[in-house]
């Protein structure tokens, strides 16, 4: 099977939809998946997904199923010498990587600031819904790995958000998430897209075709939006913080 997992358009936050560009951006990635035979639609709950996944949705006459795991992964900090609590991700790189439990795929939930959070439920609840999504979609979670129980080649596709996508990969991969939110990034309407490999009957392994892939955007000459991005170089008149 193929897994599509799409981050939303160039985001209006203040009022959980798109900018105009999101909306053309969304347009645009409409052109592209409305090419595709695709199974199953899944989209979050927010609205900056939900108005991204419209477009092709009414070019293919076609519903998603809104799935609240799918939302923005909510676990919210405090870091270390801060007062206010604050998304799980973004933190300086040389703050972080001090810390070599956040580069281990189990320790990095018992890290003081996410234990305290309750981070470990908060991912397994996600993941979870992952991995009941695909099982139904005939793939059943063994170990690290997935078994192929209804091997096929579906096409399915989650409208969703940068942070949740990193963790859905970091859980396919067998990864801490805080090493893809922290050197991985998924421009707005951006497509990812793994597909499934069964090397022995029955053992169906992901993996990752293309990430973060924009190549609709720059087919219409568009520039992909910087949201999610900071300055190449320090320099730079774009955004620091």
């Amino acid at each position: 099977m193929k897994l599509i997992i799409i981050r939303h358009g160039d985001p209006d936050y203040s009022i959980d939809s798109l900018t105009p560009t999101g909306k053309e951006e969304a347009e645009l990635l409409s052109r592209r998946l409305s090419a595709l035979d695709i199974t199953a639609f899944y989209t979050s709950p927010l609205g900056r997904a939900r108005r991204t996944a419209e477009p092709t949705l009414k070019k293919m006459g076609r519903e998603a199923e809104i799935l609240d795991w799918l939302k923005e992964f909510p676990a919210r900090i405090v870091r270390p010498g801060e007062s206010e609590a604050d998304i799980a991700w973004d933190w300086l790189p040389e703050v972080w990587t001090k810390t070599p439990e956040f580069y281990d795929k189990d320790k990095w939930v018992e890290v003081p600031c996410f234990a305290v959070a309750d981070m470990k439920a908060q991912y397994k609840r996600v993941t979870d819904g992952l991995d009941e999504l695909l099982a139904k979609h005939g793939y059943e979670r063994d170990g690290r790995y997935y078994r192929a129980a209804r091997p096929n080649h579906d096409t399915v596709v989650l409208f969703c958000h940068f942070g949740l996508e990193c963790v859905l990969l970091s859980h396919i991969m067998g990864v801490s998430p805080m090493v893809l939110w922290h050197s991985t990034c998924a421009a707005p309407s951006s497509v990812t897209t793994l597909y499934t490999e069964e090397r022995r009957e029955g053992v169906a392994y992901f993996r990752i075709a293309g990430f973060g892939d924009v190549s609709h955007l720059i087919a219409a000459g568009r520039e992909p939006s910087f949201a999610a991005r900071f300055c190449e170089v320090f320099t730079d008149d774009t955004r620091h913080d």
